[in-house]
C-alpha cells in the first residue's frame, strides 16, 4: 500500500510531455522531479519512494562494477544521472539499474523501469 504524503505547493503540472522521466512502481507511474518521485492523482501530488524489497534490495555490494561509468565517478546532485528515492537513501539510475554511492564504491540496488 502506498502512503498518501502530499507534496505541498507543487507548481508544476505533471503529465504526458511535461519533460520529466517516469518510473513504474507498485502498479502505477510516478514522475521523477528534482530527486523526488511525484504521483499525481485527483487534485493532489504525493511524494513516493521506491520500496526496498526483492527487486530493489539495499545490501552493500562492494564488488559491484557495472562498467557504465568510470570508477572515479561520484554520484550526487548534478552528476548527470536521475535521482530516485529508495528506502531511506537516494539511488541514481545507470543503464536501467539503481546505483547507490556507499563508502568508496557503488552498490547495485536492482533494475527499474524508467520512461
Amino acid at each position: 500500500m502506498v502512503e498518501h504524503r502530499p507534496h505541498e505547493a507543487h507548481g508544476h503540472t505533471h503529465g504526458e510531455g511535461c519533460g520529466h522521466q517516469t518510473i513504474e512502481h507498485e502498479g502505477h507511474r510516478d514522475y521523477l522531479h528534482d530527486g523526488h518521485m511525484h504521483f499525481v492523482h485527483e487534485d493532489c501530488v504525493d511524494c513516493h519512494s521506491l520500496a526496498v524489497g526483492d527487486s530493489n534490495q539495499a545490501e552493500c555490494q562492494p564488488g559491484h562494477a557495472c562498467g557504465e561509468h568510470e570508477a572515479s565517478h561520484a554520484h550526487g546532485q548534478d552528476c548527470g544521472h536521475t535521482a530516485v528515492p529508495h528506502g531511506d537513501h537516494t539511488c541514481y539510475v545507470v543503464s536501467g539499474h539503481l546505483h547507490h554511492a556507499h563508502a568508496d564504491h557503488c552498490d547495485e540496488h536492482g533494475r527499474v523501469a524508467i520512461g
